[in-house]
């Protein structure tokens, strides 16, 4: 058997199907430049800049705040250790101690030091304040006797006047406290600010405060947060002309492909894109060769079976056409005539019939599954294809136990493969059918010592309208039964082996899964050769 077709009359000019002209697009729409992929892959990158932006900005120029007021804290709190550190007299007691004084001394030397009156708090401040020297924007503030006496810089912004509610509130503070005065007005901002109240004897004696206005530092943030916008709006600008051209580069592939799937018509499908690399578009360009493939392969397969089924057709109608030309007026030819007309037609139905087989096996409904006793099922295929052809039929073995399959699809495969032995093998030859459970697959063969096949012809074998082209006789079927076979099979999730040796015979092996689950079949049959 090959898959090679031997007709009895070959026409040149064989049927080729065409496909509409519509269906194959001979240029497509332009999208414009807003709806191209590359367009828009800028524009979201565009919107994706501008929303970072839009939350960055802010919250890095808090941040920057937040630095700059947590650095100024530090500082104004050293300030006030200072502050403290000289009321307390630490700077003499480090001298005294290094004089190698007793602690009675030290304490007296302290004692001494601390300012006990009003005029020698006068005094301290004025030495102290004339020994600091504040930063911009940071004021020393002194009060005696709840009264402003003194502050550094003499120039203070409107708030810090004498006559401020805050200046009043700090003037007759009693305890250590900090915190920050929020005000309106943008030359100020808010002020910073720490008060340290002076005791003698649990009186308040004066009062040191130590503040500092947030705008200068604050509008130096600001025009450091503008400069680098203004970086950052120059490098995203930059940024936006290279995406462009680098999404030209990445979607290069997709334009390839638009390109090939214009130049892909009926009459050629061989267009490929080319794989470069890996990735996304890598595996795309893959899927379009691999998806070409199966197209090709579909047209191929759709044209000449739409060839030989039309040759197939083609035959018997001619037949019929010149026996009825041919007609004569005597009884006898015109019922040798009617026979032969039957005969053709009957043999045209049956080509229908397993065409529309094949069609329906394509469908989820194909199989009815049945729970079958495989040594009985295996008994009634043999008596039913022993009566195929006077040949010596064999039972070679039996299989025990239960299967779930299509009693009936299963019965016409064997019953096609046992046919298509009987069409190649002689009157003698030997044709065993038997059936074996291992390994939860259930084996079926039909064994001959007919012509084999070649190997050659191997490969095809179970394609439609395949005919043996080195047979000894033509076969009288359609060439459609061991494409039937393929598609049963097939159903069943299954697979066929086949064993052959020209000279020596055939053997058809059907191997189906005992327990077949109910996920979708494998779009191809795989066939053990």
């Amino acid at each position: 058997m090959s898959t090679k077709l031997t007709p009895d009359a070959v026409e040149s000019d064989r049927y080729s199907p065409r496909v509409p002209s519509t269906a194959i697009p001979t240029s497509s729409k332009r999208t414009g430049f807003l709806g191209a992929a590359r367009t828009r892959i800028l524009l979201c990158y565009i919107g994706i800049l501008a929303v970072i932006f839009a939350l960055g900005v802010p919250i890095f120029r808090q941040f920057l705040f937040a630095r700059v007021d947590r650095r100024v804290q530090d500082d104004m709190v050293e300030k006030i250790e200072i502050f403290r550190s000289s009321l307390a007299g630490e700077l003499i007691n480090e001298e005294v101690s290094n004089s190698g004084l007793n602690e009675t001394s030290i304490e007296n030397k302290q004692r001494r030091q601390q300012p006990s009156n009003e005029d020698e708090l006068e005094d301290f401040f004025d030495t102290f304040l004339a020994q600091q020297l504040p930063e911009d924007e940071v004021y020393m503030i002194v009060f005696v006797k709840g009264k402003f006496y003194k502050s550094s810089p003499r120039a203070r912004p409107q708030m810090l006047q004498q006559s401020a509610t805050v200046m009043q509130a700090w003037a007759k503070a009693t305890s250590s406290t900090q915190g920050t005065q929020t005000t309106q007005d943008p030359q100020v901002g808010d002020i910073l600010y720490f008060v340290e109240p002076v005791k003698v004897n649990n009186q308040t004696l004066g009062v040191f405060v130590l503040a500092h206005t947030t705008a200068g530092e604050r509008n130096e943030v600001v025009e450091a947060v503008i400069v680098v916008a203004e970086v950052f709006g120059g490098l995203l600008v930059l940024a936006l002309v290279l995406v462009w051209f680098a999404s030209g580069q990445v979607l290069a592939p997709l334009r390839s492909l638009v390109g090939t799937a214009k130049l892909v018509s009926e009459s050629d499908l061989s267009q490929r894109l080319p794989v470069q690399g890996q990735g996304e578009m890598a595996e795309l360009a893959t899927t379009f060769n691999e998806m070409m493939e199966r197209l090709e392969s579909a047209f191929v397969t759709q044209r000449n079976f739409i060839n030989d089924a039309g040759h197939e057709l083609r035959t018997p109608i001619t037949i019929i056409r010149g026996h009825l030309e041919l007609m004569g007026d005597e009884p006898q030819e015109r019922e040798e005539t009617v026979t032969i007309a039957i005969d053709e037609l009957d043999r045209m139905a049956r080509m229908v019939d397993d065409l529309m087989l094949l069609a329906k096996s394509e469908r989820p409904d194909f199989l009815q599954y049945t729970v079958v006793d495989v040594r009985i099922f295996t008994e009634e295929l043999f008596a039913k294809v022993r009566g195929l052809g006077e040949r010596n039929w064999a039972l070679a073995k039996v299989a025990e136990g239960e299967v779930r399959i299509d009693r009936d699809r299963i019965t016409q495969a064997i019953v096609n493969l046992a046919n298509n032995a009987v069409q190649h093998t002689q009157v003698g030859d030997k044709i065993a059918l038997g059936s074996v459970v291992r390994q939860e697959l259930l084996y079926l063969w039909i064994q001959d010592t007919g012509e084999g096949i070649a190997e050659t012809d191997r490969a095809q074998i179970f394609e439609r309208f395949a005919r043996a082209a080195k047979s000894r006789r033509r076969s009288e079927g359609s060439g459609l039964g061991l494409a039937i076979v393929k598609a049963i099979v097939d159903a069943h999730r299954g697979r066929i082996a086949l064993h052959s040796q020209l000279q020596f015979g055939s053997t058809f092996t059907l191997k189906i899964p005992l327990c077949p689950s109910s996920d979708a079949r494998d779009p191809s049959l795989k066939v053990d050769r």
